[in-house]
């Protein structure tokens, strides 16, 4: 069977049904598993990147700030930073991990003198040095926001959970994340001194959008036991030619929506059967560390496994060899400093990340989700240790 990194791979039949008729409310449920997890006030947002936003705009510094973000990132962050009037400084990332390290935001805060925010991320949850950015961030007194977009339940170096460091955690629970509820987010307030939210107009989701997240898990199931046989790839094509299937990265948005009631629940059960999860993406990323030597995950890093990465020369002829065996991974994380590729228009890069840019030509995502099993694993293990021996 056809194996995916991206198509509504964190759903079965079963969870996918549940979405399409999900009716109870567990938003007071969530709420309080936020509040009590990361030790703050929680607020519930329709997208990780609204929860960002919120988060800046509540600080209320001047317009310009310099807001350090990671250089290889995706432009919902960066987007994030430009509507709420401040202005991302990218900082490039260490040649063998996917951060930016406490040295190279040093030199930076002394670089940019209205640096004042910091966003640390966990890439593909791969812990960072918390520790040490943490301390700089105390030393010169910048805000830290911990996002958690995709590192829900790592645990850092230091033994502390991510999301219990910062003056802000982001969550998100959009599409292929930790937590899969097609679409929500949250904002957890740790340091008291925002709690008191000043009047911030939140919007409703439009029913015809909560309808394409209510579709998504099952026309994607669909498409993925169907695509075999060709009808999976023609029935992808048509859905996606009209729109229906929701898409995680939409137009920039300076709008922030409230979490419809709905998401709440698949949210909350995410969060019960997180540590599962967790040991399955860890059991499957034990096959793959089998495959090169260059693997990231042969080093010495904490990490959860989000998705597993690797690196390899002419990327597109393994991912070409791969489609052939019918395992689909060309949606890369990432494909530029700020990703996707296309999006980087929108942006002042210029050329300030060359390590960024030199992992984004090389790096390979596969899949650890649930649907993906050991076997699953050790197939595309023999297929790419065949690949890189003929190559």
């Amino acid at each position: 069977m056809s194996i995916f990194n991206s198509l509504g791979s964190n759903y079965d039949f079963r969870s996918a049904l549940q979405t399409l008729f999900q009716r109870k409310d567990f938003s007071a449920k969530l709420t309080t598993l936020l509040e009590k997890e990361y030790n703050g006030k929680a607020v519930l947002v329709y997208k990780g990147r609204e929860a960002i936003l919120l988060s800046l705009q509540l600080l209320q510094m001047p317009k310009g700030t310099q807001v350090a973000i990671n250089g290889f990132t995706c432009f919902a962050v960066y987007n994030a930073v430009t509507n709420a009037g401040y202005s991302p400084v990218l900082l490039d990332i260490e040649k063998t991990l996917l951060h930016f390290s406490a040295e190279i935001l040093e030199k930076a805060i002394k670089q940019f003198p209205s640096l004042k925010v910091v966003i640390i991320q966990n890439t593909l949850g791969i812990a960072c040095d918390i520790e040490k950015i943490a301390a700089v961030c105390t030393k010169h007194n910048l805000i830290l926001i911990e996002d958690l977009a995709h590192s829900v339940g790592l645990y850092y170096a230091n033994r502390k959970e991510a999301g219990t460091i910062g003056d802000f955690v982001t969550l998100s629970f959009s599409q292929d994340k930790m937590i899969d509820a097609v679409s929500g987010g949250a904002l957890v307030i740790r340091n008291k001194t925002y709690h008191t939210l000043p009047h911030v107009p939140f919007k409703k989701v439009p029913s015809s959008q909560q309808l394409k997240d209510r579709w998504y898990p099952f026309l994607t199931y669909c498409i993925r036991k169907s695509y075999d046989l060709r009808i999976g790839k023609l029935l992808h094509s048509f859905l996606r030619q009209l729109s229906v299937l929701s898409q995680p990265v939409g137009n920039p948005t300076d709008t922030i929506h409230a979490l419809p009631r709905w998401y709440c629940k698949p949210i909350y059960h995410g969060f019960q059967s997180l540590a599962q999860n967790i040991n399955h993406r860890k059991a499957v990323a034990g096959v793959y560390e089998q495959i090169d030597k260059k693997s990231i995950g042969k080093r010495e890093i904490k990490s959860i496994f989000l998705r597993f990465p690797f690196f390899v020369d002419n990327r597109s002829s393994l991912i070409s060899y791969l489609k052939k065996h019918h395992v689909y991974i060309a949606d890369i994380w990432y494909d530029s400093p700020i990703s996707p590729k296309q999006y980087i228009q929108y942006t002042n890069y210029h050329g300030e990340c060359p390590n960024a840019e030199n992992i984004a030509k090389t790096i390979i995502n596969l899949p650890t989700h649930r649907n993906v099993n050991a076997r699953d694993a050790r197939v595309i293990t023999e297929r790419i240790t065949t690949w890189l021996q003929s190559a």
